[in-house]
């Protein structure tokens, strides 16, 4: 007789809230909102994080996902988005704000200000922490 040892399927729900690690205004939000639908990926999520590289040391990640960690950090903004940042990013995003604006036809993006930063690069995709 063979017996087949399988891993017990883990279902994972990250740890809710009650205070966002960081603030997304109004035009951010709007924004995530028309990716995340543009995208339409059932369950998906916005995650940001942080992670080694760039110019300045720490380069932001700004994407749609669908999967969680146990260590996830989670809230829903007032559009109904949710947010999810793993625990590591949350010290070095504490108090920042997430801005998305337009400068003309051809130019536009997602700003990170971010009060943990020492200095950025010139594009502000990535920093270095204080």
């Amino acid at each position: 007789m063979t017996t087949t040892l399988t891993e017990p399927t883990l279902t994972v729900e990250p740890e809710q809230i009650i205070e966002p690690a960081l603030e997304l205004t109004e035009s951010a939000q709007k924004q995530v909102l028309r990716v995340l639908e543009r995208k339409n990926i059932p369950g998906a999520f916005l995650r940001i994080g942080v992670r080694g590289g760039g110019c300045s040391g720490l380069s932001y990640v700004l994407k749609p996902d669908t999967e969680f960690d146990e260590f996830d950090r989670t809230w829903v903004l007032e559009n109904g988005v949710r947010v999810v940042v793993d625990r590591k990013s949350i010290q070095y995003l504490a108090g920042t704000t997430l801005d998305y604006s337009i400068k003309n036809l051809l130019e536009g993006g997602f700003q990170f200000q971010n009060p943990n930063s020492a200095k950025s690069c010139g594009c502000g995709s990535s920093f270095t922490p204080k």
